[in-house]
């Protein structure tokens, strides 16, 4: 590792979010490229920094700071050249000359110590003596404590994190418990507190370890979808955390419980949100489940709608499906009915039963009632989709939710929305569709901002794999079997042209189907080597299925189990860009971590990031519109990359463009191949599917079924028809720990209990 002391001489570049920094250093006389993460550091200033030399394609040589100590100047001159940098506001060159001359070598302990001797020189009152002096004790402290925490061995991006979160408190925090930092800090978990806390020297065995252990390994388990954990496996997985017995470990679930920082219910036990968050769904979904007045009913007396009130709200959706030409078969017609005379109702369907007929018939119905409606899914794409399926447009759930990234805080991992209890959505239905993505978080949030006397309809697919996030939201309302409910089951006679529907229920029912490619939208070519998988996949996505589906290869999507292997995403991304969008000098490139990011290249979002600002221009460059945030999932293409100013724009569906900062690049990865995970709510031309066999946990009939209705107009499997077969047979499924079906039960035993 490299090592350069010298001045800043001019910031040429920095990101006052993160503190990328482009700036001149001067070096016995020569002047340095220097570039890193430097948040604070400001002209003038005197650096010790370490990291490397690399050779940038425009700009040549630059150094590339990994850490780096700001030096206090030790000579007047270095001390007039930091004062008159700028660095301290309302002093400039001439005045630091001033400061310099009258006291020397000894002006910055003048600063610090006696500031009030600034007042002696012509031009400084004892006001500005003081705002001067409190400036220096601020950066000082900043500089103090990244050179205290860079000796553990933490980055400057994250000691910055830690300063802003804590302040001058980090030093008895750091002392007395490290592991706060996990719990409060995003970027930092278990595992790094843990080594810090080890190099500060507290005890393997402390009561704080083993609370954060336990915390910790609950916490990392809802990256696995749960919502709870039983307590033996809660136990397991702390003592392989921890290296200790689980008689250590137990007391201190009781003491976390004591905290409130966790809820222990039988056997199960919950970190307190994830718990309250359950709960609080199931007392909201209770409240909205009311019988629902029909504007005939809200004219006159109050009734517990009458048959006769049931047949003419049904004479009203027959004339209106004649007079629209949609006809309805007797689950749909029961479907709208129950909606039009529920507060909340649910909707389920696998691929062609008529869910989007359905859901059209319930918007023509209250549209004619003249009822404000509001459309909404989980992603952009399923937002699309239904938009154009219905004609009505649609939004994100954060959309409609009107997300606050203003107070939406990253390190605390809290996410405000404006659309709340206190500010409820102003609609008299509220439509979702992609239910089975919506997580717990999201669904809790959704729910606060519905008011009772709203009219929410639930939509989606049982069957699709579950949320990216914790809960399995969908699947939970239908087992509580408290809230009306329809299933369509019924495949179209249009639907049952589609193989690709037909095999979807086939594989949903256990049922093998036919591979024998007879089919015009559904086909395997069995290929055991993975080269030859390479091979035809370029082929495939750029010659043969593109005039097929009418679509563009950039609309053909490559979908995969697995991120690791010869088939995984990772892999097949290399792969696919050195086709798909070649090197060339017209386009240009930025190296982040092992991936080359280029103009034309194919990328996804690959975290909720709140606080990324969007904006949607006119074809002459003006902006017409703007929000903030991009989530896991959402994919885009690279329309520019700029060096100069360190960033790159993306622009995602409805032509919104986001510039991100190379700092945010981990945020970001090429998207040619995603995990069918990654794919849900989608919908693709055409879908090419890699299998050549895995896990078997993984490699099941769900995960197959959601692959395959990702496709609007064709499907092509690669590899081993033996290894299709055996996922239908495959009906093992990693087990989700949730629990809001019991809570929803409960809330609706104790209501009863206290109606008796």
């Amino acid at each position: 590792m490299d090592t350069v002391n010298g001045y800043v001489e001019h910031i040429i570049f920095q990101n006052k979010e993160n503190g990328y920094t482009v700036m001149s250093v001067m070096v016995n006389s020569e002047e340095i490229t220097c570039v890193g993460i430097c948040r604070g550091l400001t002209q003038g200033e005197t650096i010790a920094a370490q990291g490397e030399y690399i050779a940038h394609p425009v700009y040549g040589s630059q150094f590339k700071i990994s850490t780096y100590q700001v030096v206090m100047p030790q000579d007047s001159i270095s001390m007039e050249r930091y004062l008159g940098s700028g660095a301290v506001k309302g002093v400039g060159p001439a005045l630091a000359a001033r400061i310099v001359k009258k006291f020397g070598d000894d002006t910055f302990r003048i600063i610090e110590e006696e500031p009030e001797r600034l007042s002696e020189i012509k031009g400084i009152s004892e006001r500005k003596a003081r705002e001067i002096a409190a400036q220096m004790e601020e950066k000082k402290d900043l500089r103090d404590a990244l050179v205290y925490l860079q000796q553990y061995g933490i980055s400057n991006t994250l000691a910055l994190k830690i300063y802003d979160t804590y302040g001058m408190r980090l030093y008895h925090i750091l002392k007395e418990n490290p592991y706060r930092l996990a719990e409060d800090i995003s970027g930092i978990g278990f595992k790094m507190a843990d080594e810090l806390a080890a190099k500060i020297g507290i005890h393997t065995d402390s009561d704080y370890r083993i609370r954060s252990g336990v915390y910790y390994a609950l916490l990392q388990s809802t990256g696995e979808g749960n919502c709870y954990l039983p307590m033996n496996i809660l136990l397991e997985r702390s003592e392989t955390l921890l290296g200790l017995e689980k008689e250590n470990i137990r007391p201190q679930i009781d003491n976390l419980m004591m905290d409130k920082k966790l809820v222990i219910k039988g056997d199960n036990v919950f970190a307190a949100s994830y718990y309250y968050a359950e709960l609080n769904c199931a007392r909201m979904l209770y409240e909205l489940n009311v019988p629902m007045m029909t504007a005939e009913d809200s004219a006159g007396e109050e009734k517990d709608f009458p048959r006769d009130r049931r047949t003419e709200a049904a004479v009203k959706l027959e004339k209106l499906a004649e007079n629209l030409k949609m006809e309805l078969d007797e689950l749909q017609f029961q479907a709208v009915m129950e909606c039009i005379q529920n507060g909340l109702f649910l909707l389920a369907g696998g691929p062609g039963t008529g869910k989007t007929t359905t859901i059209n018939m319930m918007i023509r119905y209250f549209e004619a009632e003249g009822l404000d409606i509001f459309l909404g899914a989980p992603t952009g794409r399923a937002a699309k989709r239904m938009t154009e399926a219905t004609g009505f447009e649609a939004r994100t759930i954060h959309r409609m939710l009107e997300l606050n990234s203003a107070l939406s805080d990253e390190n605390t991992r809290k996410v405000n929305f404006e659309r709340n209890e206190q500010n409820p959505l102003e609609a008299d239905v509220i439509i979702i569709d992609e239910m089975s993505m919506v997580d717990i978080q999201l669904f809790q949030s959704l729910l606060k901002a519905v008011a009772p006397g709203t009219r929410l309809v639930l939509v989606g697919d049982v069957n699709q794999l579950p949320s990216v996030g914790p809960g399995q939201v969908l699947r939970d309302l239908i087992c509580s079997g408290c809230f009306p409910m329809v299933e369509l089951k019924k495949i179209f006679r249009q639907a049952e042209k589609s193989d690709i529907i037909v095999n979807a229920h086939r594989i949903n029912n256990g049922q093998q189907i036919a591979l024998d490619n007879k089919s015009k939208d559904f086909f395997l070519l069995e290929r055991k080597d993975v080269n030859v998988i390479y091979k035809h996949m370029i082929q495939l996505i750029q010659e043969k299925l593109p005039p097929y589906v009418r679509a563009t290869p950039f609309d053909i999507q490559v979908l995969t189990p697995m991120r690791k292997g010869s088939l995984g995403c990772e892999t097949l991304n290399g792969i696919l860009q050195c086709y798909l969008n070649p090197a060339d000098e017209n386009k240009k490139e930025h190296v982040s971590g092992n991936t080359i990011y280029r103009e034309g290249d194919k990328v996804m979002q690959i975290k909720n990031n709140y606080q990324l600002e969007w904006e949607i221009v006119s074809k002459y460059g003006i902006p017409v519109d703007k929000g903030t945030g991009v989530f896991n999932g959402d994919m885009g293409k690279i329309l520019e990359i700029n060096d100069t100013a360190s960033n790159l724009v993306v622009e995602y569906d409805e032509q919104r463009r986001v510039t991100y900062p190379f700092s945010l690049l981990d945020e970001l990865e090429l998207s040619y191949a995603i995990t069918i995970h990654k794919a849900q709510g989608s919908e693709y031309p055409a879908v090419l599917l890699p299998l050549l066999g895995g896990p078997k946990m993984l490699f099941n009939r769900n995960l197959l079924y959601t692959a395959i209705t990702r496709a609007r107009s064709c499907v092509t499997i690669l590899g081993s028809s033996d290894t299709v077969r055996e996922m239908i047979d495959n009906i093992s499924e990693r087990r989700r720990y949730t629990a809001l079906t019991e809570r929803i039960q409960e809330v609706y035993q104790n209501s009863v209990g206290e109606g008796s």
